[in-house]
């Protein structure tokens, strides 16, 4: 195995630097280590369209092997499907449309990983906490069990009377 050159984070700073170079939105840096066993950080942006699609990922592409000498270990993705990824190992980047996007919701998705500053001297990122769906009032729960059992009832008393 090569001994890498850059640390995972300044690598996926690097990543998100040079999809902003490009225009790339929404740009996040979110921290799986312990929470993947793919990866220990993913680059998420979006593109909107495919010309700067293809553009976000050569740029990143290019930057990173001619500035730090790193090359992904795999490339995936289409024009076409409007999502593109490259994989540098410890270091996941995804470029998609805006749909495709909110369609596959990947920050919901790792909802519980810390999302981690584009520059290193940034405060901290806080995100809010996912909200639990509150559970209903019990007078709320008993009025809507209330018609339930007042037609069951009613059926039982015409099967009573049908039988006699």
């Amino acid at each position: 195995m090569r001994e890498p050159i850059m640390q995972d984070l300044d690598l996926a700073r690097a990543c998100a630097e040079f999809a902003d170079d490009k225009k790339a939105e929404n740009i996040r840096i979110l921290d799986l280590r312990g929470l993947s066993p793919v990866t220990d950080w993913l680059v998420l942006c979006s593109a909107l369209s495919a010309p700067q699609l293809r553009a976000v990922r050569d740029n990143i592409e290019d930057e990173m092997k001619e500035k730090h000498g790193e090359r992904p270990l795999y490339r995936d993705g289409s024009y076409d499907s409007q999502w593109m990824i490259l994989d540098y190992g410890n270091v996941m980047v995804h470029i998609l449309s805006p749909e495709k996007r909110d369609y596959y919701a990947l920050e919901e998705l790792w909802g519980d990983a810390p999302e981690v500053t584009l520059k290193e001297d940034e405060p901290p990122i806080e995100r809010e906490p996912k909200k639990k769906a509150s559970p209903k009032p019990k007078a709320a729960k008993a009025a809507k069990k209330a018609p339930a059992k007042k037609v069951a009832k009613k059926a039982a008393k015409k099967a009573a009377k049908r039988k006699k």
